[in-house]
């Protein structure tokens, strides 16, 4: 359901509305705003799509919640999908520095490293992350925002994976995975990564083990 852009009234509790800043328009565009009212709206939102579902939370409810009036979630945010975007943005950071992650020469180890900390990140957004996931079956917005970001996780554990190779391969002492194997275990331990967080399956660790050695092993195979 598309709603209208209305104008929204000047609320004393944020200082980032159209009549107090001239280039709000342009912040809440590319997403740059982050004024104490759009975040109350952002939080409300989340609470109550997750009590409710996405469906069955009108607008006049997040905006009780969040102390706001109705035209400033209007206005904020021009369709009720864009919410839900929005709150893709509140999970953790995807972006991880390989060089804190790798140890040389070490692909499990690295491997078991990298899954600990998107492991502790995830953990601080399980809810949220829950309730996106759900609702991404049915509003292709959300399943693209999390998309993009199931492919930094790829990316990062290809970099990881490749900076842990590295030694072996400069020394011709293993084969060292060709891009083609690196890239597809990427994709494979990605997969893993985020089924444990969907079903929150932290529990069982020989499982993981099994995986992050299968495919350690793979890549670490000597040169034939």
């Amino acid at each position: 359901m598309a709603w209208a852009l209305g104008a929204p009234e000047q609320s004393s509790a944020c200082g980032c509305g159209p009549a107090a800043e001239p280039h709000a328009e342009a912040a809440v565009a590319d997403g740059a705003c982050r004024c104490p009212a759009r975040e109350r709206i952002l939080s409300a939102a989340g609470e109550l799509f997750a009590e409710s579902g996405f469906d069955a939370t009108p607008t006049s409810r997040i905006a009780e919640r969040a102390q706001v009036p109705k035209g400033l979630i209007h206005y904020y945010f021009r369709r009720k999908q864009d919410l839900l975007v929005a709150l893709v943005e509140r999970l953790p950071d995807e972006e991880l520095d390989p060089a804190r992650i790798v140890l040389a020469g070490d692909v499990t180890g690295s491997l078991y490293r990298l899954v600990s900390e998107l492991d502790r990140r995830f953990e601080s957004s399980v809810l949220l992350s829950h309730l996106l996931w759900r609702e991404a079956d049915t509003h292709a917005a959300v399943r693209r925002a999390l998309q993009e970001r199931f492919d930094v996780v790829v990316r990062q554990i290809r970099e990881v994976i490749s900076a842990a190779l590295a030694p072996a391969a400069s020394d011709g002492s293993a084969a060292g995975g060709g891009a083609e194997d690196v890239d597809t275990a990427a994709l494979l331990l990605a997969r893993v990564v985020s089924h444990r967080h969907a079903v929150a399956r932290h529990g069982d660790e020989d499982e993981l083990d099994r995986e992050i050695c299968f495919i350690a092993r793979a890549l670490e195979r000597p040169a034939p």
